[in-house]
């Protein structure tokens, strides 16, 4: 599954560069194919963010990456109530 994961960021985020860089950079496109070109990298950077984040909560269940050092949420809270937040 991760490495599913892995490949569709590397796909989604070098669509995003590839269609970004057509949209900003292109002369002589018309709308259609300038819209076009900026729905496809709106597409790869969306895809890109969310296989992103879906590969580091892979890793870090798995094992692979260290964990976050987020507090749980009664640390969290205990920490709140004592005023050390």
């Amino acid at each position: 599954m991760k490495q599913i994961v892995a490949i569709v960021n590397v796909i989604a985020w070098s669509g995003f560069w590839a269609f970004g860089y057509l949209a900003l950079s292109a002369e002589g496109l018309t709308s259609s194919q300038l819209v076009t070109a900026c729905i496809l990298a709106a597409a790869g950077l969306f895809t890109g963010i969310i296989a992103y984040l879906r590969l580091v909560r892979l890793t870090e269940s798995s094992g692979y990456a260290k964990k976050t050092n987020q507090l749980d949420a009664a640390a969290r809270n205990r920490a709140h109530a004592e005023g050390s937040i």
